[in-house]
């Protein structure tokens, strides 16, 4: 895991909030009022996040009003599906293959190629030193599951910045300027942003949108799902400030 991921993997809430309460509980035994405070704050924060109701409100925010129309006078000439996840297998081989989530958006890249004959672009870097990247994996199983193969391939990106900056190096080279961008609804808008800036026009394929809870007691039981909901939507908010930025 390279320092950003686990820098990442540190500030982002959850983590983030459990290591200030552990902070604040090492402050507040030496009778620190601010070490009780951010104790307080850090476990608050904790059983907040850890509602399903908490990150299904987060995840709706953040798919919200997305661009999907396909803009008139610049139609898509290509399709770009951005890497996600792998799955490992044991033994000596240490077989890759993709992961649900890039499965996932390899089924909606595949179904969109045939209606609209586009190619296909796949784009994602190593995850680990050493293997496979995970737009070559993509690449395979778009071939081997779904019998279409991917025009172009780039292996070299490291995030969603990267994601789009080689990609619009590849598809500016063709001629290309406008794309479908194939992804998770809740990683969409941070994706859109970072083709935007690479000079790209990008019009959302996403597999499905993420929808509010029900008023159920359950969704208002903590549960290690709802941390998980919670950071995945707090890292693409922080992630789209910081493109913002940018």
């Amino acid at each position: 895991m390279t320092p950003k991921l686990i820098a990442v993997g540190l500030l982002v809430p959850p983590i983030s909030l459990l290591l200030a309460a552990l902070l604040g509980a090492f402050i507040a035994r030496r009778g620190g009022r601010i070490g009780r405070g951010l104790l307080w704050f850090g476990l608050a924060g904790l059983f907040v996040l850890a509602l399903p109701v908490s990150g299904a409100a987060l995840m709706v925010a953040l798919e919200r009003d997305l661009p999907t129309p396909t803009p008139p006078e610049q139609p898509p000439k290509a399709i770009v599906i951005l890497g996600g996840d792998v799955v490992r297998g044991g033994g000596d081989s240490a077989v890759v293959d993709v992961g649900p989530i890039s499965l996932e958006r390899l089924r909606i890249g595949a179904a969109l190629a045939r209606r609209t004959g586009l190619p296909i672009l796949v784009s994602g870097g190593s995850l680990r030193e050493h293997e496979a990247s995970v737009a070559e994996v993509m690449a395979d199983s778009l071939a081997q599951d779904f019998q279409i193969p991917a025009r172009w391939v780039e292996p070299g990106s490291r995030d969603t910045w990267e994601n789009a900056q080689n990609s619009a190096a590849i598809l500016r080279g063709q001629g290309i300027r406008s794309v479908y961008v194939v992804t998770q609804a809740w990683h969409m808008r941070r994706a859109i942003m970072a083709f935007a800036a690479a000079g790209i026009a990008a019009t959302a394929a996403y597999p499905r949108l993420d929808r509010l809870q029900r008023p159920l007691a359950s969704n208002f039981v903590p549960d290690v799902l709802g941390w998980q909901g919670s950071y995945v939507a707090l890292h693409e908010w922080i992630g789209c400030a910081w493109y913002a930025l940018r």
